[in-house]
C-alpha cells in the first residue's frame, strides 16, 4: 500500500511542480515549437534525468526504509539517514529543482528558471517553518543528531 501512496503522491505533487505547471507556463508556444535538438537540449537532459533519479531514488528509501510517504500527510515512520540522506537533509528537494533547471535550460525558458528559482525558496521555507519543527517533534534527540552530522543543502 505505502508503494501505491508514493505513486499517488509522486504523480500529484511533484507531478504537478514539475509537469503540469511548466507546459501551461510554456503554451502554447511550446506546442507549437517543440526544440530542435541542439546543444541546450543536451545540456538540459543532464539535470533533469539526475533530479529524476534522485527524486525516484529518495521515494523508494522513505517506502522502503521508512515505510511512509513522501506527502506530508503519511510520512515516514523512521527517519531515513541512509543513500542520499546521509550527504544532505533534502536531496528529493535538490532533485525537484534539478528538474526545474533541466527544463527551464532545455527549453531556454527564462520563466522557468525564475519559476525554479522560486520553488527553491518555497520549499527552504516549507523545511525551516514545517518539516523540521515536525521531524524535531516526531524524532526527538535522533533528528538533532542527524541535523549536527548532515547539512540541509550543501554537501559536507
Amino acid at each position: 500500500m505505502v508503494w501505491l501512496k508514493t505513486l499517488l503522491f509522486t504523480i500529484i505533487a511533484p507531478g504537478t511542480v514539475t509537469v503540469l505547471l511548466p507546459s501551461l507556463m510554456l503554451s502554447p508556444r511550446w506546442a507549437a515549437e517543440i526544440p530542435i535538438w541542439g546543444a541546450l537540449q543536451f545540456f538540459g537532459c543532464a539535470p533533469l534525468l539526475l533530479g529524476l533519479s534522485i527524486y525516484l531514488w529518495c521515494a523508494y528509501d522513505f517506502a522502503a526504509k521508512g515505510r511512509g510517504t513522501p506527502a506530508p500527510i503519511d510520512p515516514p515512520k523512521q527517519l531515513v539517514r541512509s543513500g542520499l540522506y546521509r550527504f544532505t537533509r533534502n536531496p528529493m528537494y535538490v532533485g525537484i529543482v534539478l528538474i526545474l533547471l533541466g527544463e527551464a535550460i532545455f527549453f531556454a525558458s527564462a520563466a522557468l528558471f525564475f519559476y525554479a528559482a522560486a520553488i527553491f525558496v518555497g520549499f527552504n521555507g516549507f523545511i525551516l517553518f514545517y518539516e523540521e519543527p515536525t521531524l524535531r517533534r516526531l524524532f526527538g534527540e535522533s533528528y538533532l543528531r542527524y541535523c549536527a552530522e548532515v547539512p540541509r543543502w550543501i554537501v559536507k
